[in-house]
Parts: structure tokens; C-alpha cells; sequence
């Protein structure tokens, strides 16, 4: 772990609105199965949002945020249909 993965392996998260709670983007994703996953892997801080780690599972995330959890990113893009 520790190991930063390149530009190229982060996934793009299109969202419609200007925001997403970290919970949602994580199951939106495919990170997670559920809420209830969504739940303890964000408490137990196992997720970090731009290079922090965040135990606040309502986190409003917007455009150009960046999800790391279990060496998988995802790059938030909002405003997208």
C-alpha cells in the first residue's frame, strides 16, 4: 500500500449535479456493494478524498475530487448527463 497509481488508472464519475455525498459515489462507482459497506469502510478509514483520509461518509464531493479507497481512484465529474 502507499504506492501512488499513475493519472491513467483513475476512473472518470460522472454525476449529474454539482455535488455527491462520498457514500453514494462509492456505491455509484462499484467500490462498494451498499450503504451499509459504504458505511464502515468510511468510518473504519479506509477512504481518502484528495489525498486525506475521510471518515465522514455525507462528505459533499465535487468536480476534480479524487477517491482513493482499496487502490482504486475515481475522479468526480460533475455537471455531466
Amino acid at each position: 500500500m502507499g504506492a501512488m497509481t499513475s493519472s491513467s488508472d483513475v476512473q472518470p464519475l460522472p454525476i449529474r449535479d454539482e455535488s455527491i455525498r462520498l457514500g453514494q459515489a462509492l456505491k455509484l462507482a462499484s467500490l462498494v456493494e451498499d450503504g451499509a459497506m459504504a458505511r464502515d469502510v468510511v468510518q473504519d478509514g479506509m477512504v481518502s478524498v484528495n489525498g486525506e483520509v475521510e471518515t465522514r461518509r455525507g462528505r459533499q464531493l465535487h468536480d476534480g475530487d479524487v477517491v482513493e479507497f482499496n487502490g482504486e481512484e475515481i475522479v468526480v465529474e460533475a455537471g455531466q448527463s
